[in-house]
């Protein structure tokens, strides 16, 4: 066996053995097969598809190419997972709520790259919050306080790393099998027992239409079967950002504001039909509707917010900023987008927005830039909104004055009015 008659195999739209697709997986993640045949073989996969036995095959060679963390001791724990978007601050709302209803939540997130936002970033701008813990940390503070949330951490799931890196720098993101099993091999390799999906779907997804987040949800859900872990997948929209902000900083306010009870509707949306999932997953009522006042009830009762904060002082966070969230550092520079006319507002792309905030600072576009922590947009209209001559659309927040011209005709071509 060798990589160029797989390679070869694939070009020609011939299906891969499960040998042969363990054999560059590990070779691969070893060293033995170099980048630029990874990236024929991966192209190749790109143009030519995967059978859903290739996929499972593909997922499961990825997530035994490292650790399998072992999570049996802390109960039934329900992972959730966004395949991202723009101003996705869901999981900063979500857990703290399902911890404090007694769901043990041992999460691991990812950072953001593109316009895409990563919740281990957002949380990083919390001062002093640590994500890059042990895995035996992480443990005890699930077993103490019922939540612990970090970014990918020891040796799960190499192979991934590896070729998510590869995937983005020859454009090749957008495949459903390659999606899949990258976000699935995660999943596994990080020990849930069960798995929540939200598959967005929009101009600020990685799937553009409703069809392509069914095709996706339908093959994550049949791996995640094979591999003996119940799945839900649900579809949520991704044609505007969600909520009001997008960058790291502010989305954390706005987070700290929902777990008080203040919500944008879409955030909430989200957040009620993913929680009532997790909750009925985790056998903690079987009706959807019953949790979803759970959840609320959770919210009015402060007690979602109250575990946030021992979240954060657990992980050496100040909390002094989430109860006062003007102590968070403001960027130096600000511009605010006026509407020129009256009427309503019929459009706001959401990778416009990511990209204009990226431009800002808010992200990477590559793994290895920094991130300004304070930068982004906060939206003050949603679609459908009613507005007016001279009304403030949107903020722009950056500490490159430069920036701000190019992301505001950035944001004026997103808005549709």
């Amino acid at each position: 066996m060798n990589i160029l008659d797989i390679i070869a195999k694939k070009r020609d739209k011939k299906e891969l053995s499960k040998e042969e697709i363990e054999y560059f997986i590990t070779g691969y993640t070893n060293g033995e097969i170099p980048d630029y045949q990874a990236a024929a073989l991966v192209m190749a996969i790109y143009l030519n598809g995967m059978s859903m036995e290739e996929t499972t095959n593909l997922t499961l060679a990825m997530a035994h190419s490292g650790d399998i963390l072992d999570l049996s001791d802390l109960g039934i724990v329900v992972d959730k997972h966004s395949t991202g978007g723009v101003g996705d601050k869901i999981t900063l709302i979500l857990m703290p709520i399902m911890a404090a209803l007694g769901v043990p939540v041992a999460k691991m997130s990812g950072r953001g790259l593109g316009f895409t936002g990563g919740t281990a970033d957002k949380l990083e701008s919390i001062p002093g919050y640590r994500t890059n813990i042990s895995i035996e940390e992480f443990k005890n503070n699930v077993k103490e306080i019922g939540i612990s949330l970090i970014t990918q951490t020891g040796n799960l799931a190499p192979a991934d790393k590896k070729l998510y890196a590869l995937r983005d720098t020859i454009s090749c993101t957008s495949s459903i099998p390659l999606i899949s099993s990258s976000i699935m091999s995660k999943k596994i390799a990080a020990g849930a027992n069960k798995i929540v999906l939200d598959v967005t779907c929009g101009d600020g997804a990685f799937m553009k239409t409703k069809e392509e987040a069914e095709e996706l949800a339908s093959v994550m859900k049949q791996i995640g079967t094979l591999a003996g872990k119940e799945t839900v997948c649900i579809i949520t929209p991704m044609q505007q950002p969600l909520g009001y902000s997008v960058g790291n900083t502010l989305e954390v306010i706005e987070a700290i504001e929902a777990l008080k009870g203040n919500m944008q509707e879409d955030v909430k949306e989200v957040v009620l039909e993913l929680g009532s999932h997790i909750l009925k997953l985790a056998g903690k009522g079987e009706s959807l509707q019953e949790n979803k006042q759970k959840i609320e009830n959770c919210i009015a009762s402060n007690l979602a917010y109250e575990k946030f904060l021992t979240l954060v002082e657990k992980q050496g966070g100040d909390s002094s900023y989430c109860k006062d969230t003007n102590k968070f550092k403001k960027a130096k520079y600000e511009m605010n987008i006026i509407s020129e006319q009256d009427g309503y507002l019929q459009e706001m792309k959401a990778s416009f927005i990511g990209k204009a905030a990226c431009l800002l600072g808010a992200g990477r576009i590559q793994k290895e830039d920094s991130i300004d922590m304070s930068a982004g947009i906060i939206l003050h209209h949603k679609v459908g909104d009613m507005v007016k001559k001279g009304d403030i659309i949107a903020t722009l927040y950056t500490n490159q004055e430069s920036k701000l011209e190019e992301a505001k005709s950035i944001v004026e071509e997103a808005i549709k009015i």
